[in-house]
C-alpha cells in the first residue's frame, strides 16, 4: 500500500504533520499547566473557574466554562477533523481501496481490541459504558511525539499514522453520535437545518471566494456555524457533531477547480490548534490527585490503561499482519514490523477525544476523574513504549547519515 503514494500527497501530508506537531506541543503544555493548577495552591480557584456558569439561560446555553470547552470549542476541532475526512474520502488515500485498506483495517482493529479489553475488565459493572474511552487516538499528540522520538522516519509510515488516525477519528465521531446521544429533540434539530443549508449554499456557490477572502469565512460562515451548533446542542445530539456536519458540506474544490476545503482547513487551523483544543486540554487535565479519583486500582483505570497501552498496538499490529498474510495487501520492502508496532503504540496516545468520551461516559465525578487520570498516564506509557521501539532505529539512521557525510568529505 505504501508504494502508491504520490509526491504531491506526501508534500501535503508533510505540511499537515508540521501543523499538527506545533499544535501537539501547545496542547501538551496546556494539559501540563491544567494538571499543575489542579494540584497547586490555586486549585480551588481553578476548579471554581471550570464550574463557572456563563451564557444565556433563555437559549439553553448557560453552561460551565468546562462545558463550553468540551461542547463548544471542541466543535471547532471536529470541524477540522471533518474537513480532513472529506478531503481524504474525495481526493486522498481513503478514495482508493488499494491505499486505504491497510490503515483502515488497522484503525478498526485498533478500536475493537481496546474496547474488548475494557469491556472484559469492566464486565458486569456500571462502568462498562466507558468502553469507547481507550479507542481514540490524538493525532496532534502522536505526531508531536513521533517528530521528537523518531526524526527522519520513513515518510510512508507518517502517512500510515495520519491515515490511521483520520479513520480512527471517523469511528470516534460515529461512536459519539450513536452511543452517546441519550435522546433527540427534533424541533431544534429541524431549525438547525436552516443555518446549515445557508452555510452549504454559500460555500458551494462562492466557495473559491471564501477561500481567497481573508475575512469572508470569519464574518459569514463562522456565525452560521455558531447558530447551527447552538441548535444542535439543544437537540440533544452531542454538539461537536455539528462541526463534522458543516465540514462535510464544504466542497473539496470549487467550480473552477480551486481548493476550498484545504484552504479553510489552513485558515481555521490556528483557532483549533492554538485556542480551542488547548483550552479544552487545560480544563480536562485539571484533575486533583487527592480528589474523588480512584486511580490506579479501579477497574475503570485498569481497563483504560490496558486498552490504550496494550490494546492499541496489539489491535493495529495483529490486524495489519492478518491482512498482509491472507490478502494481497503489502507493507512495502522499506517498512519493518517493529515500526508498525511503534505506530500502534503511538496510537495509544489518546487525549482530546478520549477525555471527551470520559465526560460523556460517566455521571459520577469520581468515575470521570479516574478516567481522565488513566488517559493521561496511559498516554505517557504509550509514549514510553513507542520511544523504546523507535529510538534505536533513530540512532541507527543518525549514525548512517553521519557516516555518509563523512564518506563524502573524505572523497
Amino acid at each position: 500500500m505504501f508504494s502508491y503514494i504520490s509526491k504531491r500527497e506526501l508534500a501535503r501530508v508533510n505540511r499537515l504533520l508540521q501543523r499538527e506537531f506545533f499544535g501537539g506541543l501547545i496542547i501538551m503544555l496546556a494539559a501540563l499547566i491544567g494538571f499543575i493548577a489542579a494540584n497547586s495552591p490555586i486549585a480551588e480557584w481553578f476548579l471554581e473557574l471550570r464550574e463557572l456558569k456563563l451564557g444565556p439561560e433563555a437559549l439553553g446555553l448557560r453552561l460551565s466554562v468546562g462545558h463550553w470547552a468540551s461542547d463548544g470549542l471542541l466543535a471547532i476541532f471536529f470541524f477540522m477533523v471533518g474537513l480532513e475526512l472529506k478531503r481524504e474520502f474525495v481526493e486522498g488515500d481513503l478514495r482508493s481501496p488499494r491505499t486505504a485498506i491497510v490503515p483502515v483495517a488497522a484503525a478498526v482493529g485498533g478500536v475493537i481490541v481496546p474496547a474488548g479489553i475494557y469491556l472484559a475488565v469492566n464486565a458486569g459493572t456500571s462502568t462498562s459504558h466507558g468502553w469507547a474511552i481507550p479507542t481514540a487516538t490524538d493525532i496532534a499528540f502522536a505526531v508531536a511525539v513521533l517528530a521528537l522520538i523518531a526524526p527522519g522516519l520513513n515518510p510512508s509510515l507518517r502517512m500510515f499514522l495520519l491515515t490511521l488516525a483520520v479513520v480512527d477519528d471517523f469511528i470516534a465521531i460515529a461512536i459519539i453520535a450513536v452511543f452517546y446521544t441519550d435522546g433527540v429533540n427534533f424541533l431544534p434539530l429541524l431549525i438547525a437545518v436552516v443555518p446549515a443549508l445557508a452555510f452549504a449554499t454559500l460555500i458551494r456557490w462562492r466557495g473559491e471566494w471564501f477561500a481567497r477572502s481573508k475575512w469572508g469565512a470569519w464574518l459569514i460562515l463562522l456565525p452560521l456555524g455558531i447558530v447551527t451548533w447552538a441548535f444542535f446542542y439543544n437537540s440533544g445530539i452531542h454538539a461537536t457533531i455539528a462541526g463534522v456536519v458543516l465540514a462535510f458540506l464544504v466542497p473539496v474544490r470549487g467550480k473552477t477547480g480551486g481548493e476550498v476545503a484545504e484552504t479553510l482547513n489552513s485558515r481555521f487551523q490556528p483557532l483549533s490548534a492554538f485556542i480551542a483544543v488547548p483550552i479544552f486540554a487545560l480544563f480536562a487535565a485539571g484533575v486533583p490527585l487527592g480528589g474523588a479519583s480512584r486511580f490506579p486500582g479501579d477497574v475503570v483505570a485498569i481497563g483504560i490503561m490496558l486498552g490504550l497501552v496494550v490494546g492499541k498496538p496489539l489491535g493495529i499490529t495483529l490486524t495489519t499482519w492478518l491482512l498482509t498474510r491472507f490478502t494481497r495487501a503489502t507493507l512495502g520492502s522499506s517498512v519493518r514490523w517493529s515500526e508498525i508496532v511503534g505506530v500502534g503504540a503511538l496510537a495509544g496516545v489518546g487525549f482530546t477525544v478520549a477525555m471527551l468520551v470520559s465526560e460523556l461516559s460517566f455521571s459520577d465525578p469520581s468515575d470521570v476523574d479516574t478516567a481522565r487520570l488513566s488517559v493521561m498516564v496511559a498516554s505517557l506509557l504509550a509514549v514510553a513504549v513507542a520511544a523504546a521501539v523507535f529510538m534505536p532505529g533513530a540512532r541507527r539512521r543518525k549514525q548512517a547519515m553521519a557516516d555518509a557525510q563523512h564518506a563524502r568529505k573524505t572523497d
